[in-house]
């Protein structure tokens, strides 16, 4: 069994990953994607830095296609995924992590504004809908959840993760409305992974650690100092979570989230 973690601001490189090898670029058709394979907590893995090292790639930059592509191609059969994000939820405390039930992203759209999806040709073999109730595995969402209790995590079980659009962060009105809408926190980057991984058709879960209030949400603004600091803490968080999480993992509870109808 392989898992492909993929992780995000401020965890550039996975801590504890046995690897003797650079990360390898693997080619795919919507270009190449470097993925890192090794043994982690006694597990082969294979893991992305979805920014690169040193930040390399701002969220609007960030390569879904190639990434999910890439997993795939190394043979993972399931995808951890973490991000740091913004709280719309005032009562959810800085530094608390969510493992989502539930996902917003309306526009579905990658970041130079294509569709998101992997079946990009008219007629393209394999091609059709994504059906699902919820879009995150459960089974991987167990695994989270008993692996942030197991390393003294708090996690909530359950939330809606809001994708938005970046670099840029959100006016104090965009986030009214995705608070209208259910939204418990926001970042930049894991909607286009969770469809994506969908219809790849492995399963995927995603954890959040929550560095700031987003705009508006209480009288006053989470200081810039606290949310770099809270994202430079966010890294032993997730490793510690993963650390427990992945053991957890059984091979044959694993199956693809919902039914991907195919027209041929």
């Amino acid at each position: 069994m392989r898992i492909g973690i993929l992780t995000g601001s401020g965890t550039y490189a996975l801590p504890g990953i046995e690897s003797d090898d650079e990360p390898e670029l693997v080619q795919t058709r919507f270009g190449s994607a470097p993925v890192t394979t090794g043994r982690f907590v006694g597990v082969d893995v294979l893991h992305i830095s979805r920014h690169r090292p040193g930040h390399e790639l701002l969220s609007s930059q960030v390569t879904h296609q190639a990434n999910i592509a890439a997993l795939k191609e190394c043979g993972a059969e399931a995808i951890l995924s973490v991000t740091v994000c913004g709280a719309l939820d005032a009562s959810l405390s800085l530094g608390s992590l969510v493992v989502f039930d539930d996902l917003h992203f309306l526009t579905n759209r990658l970041p130079g504004g294509e569709i998101c999806t992997l079946f990009t040709e008219p007629g393209e073999k394999g091609r059709g809908h994504w059906i699902y109730e919820r879009p995150f595995s459960q089974h991987l969402r167990e695994a989270l959840l008993a692996g942030a209790e197991e390393a003294g995590n708090y996690a909530v079980d359950g939330g809606c993760y809001g994708h938005v659009d970046g670099p840029r962060f959100n006016t104090k009105t965009e986030i009214r409305m995705l608070q209208n809408c259910g939204v418990t926190v926001v970042s930049q980057t894991a909607g286009p992974e969770t469809v994506l991984a969908g219809e790849a058709e492995i399963p995927y879960a995603l954890i959040g650690y929550a560095t700031d209030y987003a705009n508006g949400v209480k009288a006053e603004a989470t200081p810039v100092e606290e949310l770099i600091r809270l994202i430079g803490a966010s890294g032993e968080t997730f490793a510690s979570t993963l650390a427990a999480a992945v053991p957890k993992i059984e091979a044959d509870k694993l199956e693809p989230v919902g039914t991907f109808f195919r027209f041929d």
